[in-house]
């Protein structure tokens, strides 16, 4: 391991040194933790008081983050109908039937967020476990099947995420870049909580959202005041 400067000891001392921080200020040491060569991206953890075995405590749901994640989405679009429109609104990939019999065959995946319209959905059943390993298959819960498809690709491009619990009831989301304005990366993660709140499931005692880390993609996790 790079041996690191005082400055970063001590930067690094300091958020250890706290069991908690208000979101503003946790954000802040993310930056100043952040010390890769390369710019991090800046991510948030959230950590559900749900029972994930059960499938009426599932938490999905779609947020709009205002800064986007700073991250250039490889987007897929599955259609016979709206090709045009997807290219034209700078789908990455766009196809039908072809590019489904091409996902068949070679099992690979070349994209990171799927779309498809409502009238191609029939055909996406036969990549539905190719995709939904990845968590990509797309559905009209998470809005991903989609009637207009060059307006679903301009909110991906904008910033729209979905975003699901995993097996341990946990939530991981990029949030932004180690680079930007703390401010920016504050107000992402306070739509996505927003959004997150509103889904508490009814079954669900006590804390919904339990705790909040935020770290980059090198650095250490800072716990956020909830």
């Amino acid at each position: 391991m790079p041996k690191k400067s005082k400055r970063f000891r001590a930067i690094f001392e300091k958020s250890r040194a706290k069991k908690s921080y208000p979101l503003s200020e946790a954000i802040q040491l993310v930056k100043e933790t952040s010390s890769a060569k390369f710019n991090e991206s800046v991510e948030a953890h959230i950590k559900l008081g749900i029972d994930p075995k059960k499938s009426e405590q599932v938490v999905r749901g779609v947020a709009n983050l205002p800064h986007g994640t700073g991250k250039k989405l490889r987007i897929a679009v599955f259609t016979e109908s709206q090709q045009k429109e997807a290219r034209d609104a700078g789908a990455f990939i766009v196809g039908g039937k072809e590019l489904v019999e091409e996902i068949i065959k070679s099992k690979k995946i070349g994209f990171d967020a799927a779309l498809a319209t409502t009238d191609f959905m029939k055909e996406m059943t036969k990549i539905a476990k190719i995709l939904g390993v990845k968590g990509l298959m797309p559905s009209t819960k998470n809005g991903t099947a989609v009637a207009n498809a060059s307006e679903a690709v301009n909110k991906l491009q904008k910033g729209q995420i979905t975003f699901r619990n995993d097996d341990s009831g946990n939530l991981h989301q990029i949030v932004g870049k180690a680079d930007w304005e703390a401010a920016r990366i504050e107000e992402n993660i306070s739509a996505l909580l927003g959004e997150i709140r509103k889904l508490r499931p009814k079954g669900v005692k006590g804390s919904f959202i339990q705790t909040i880390t935020v770290c980059s993609t090198m650095g250490p996790g800072i716990k956020v005041q909830n």
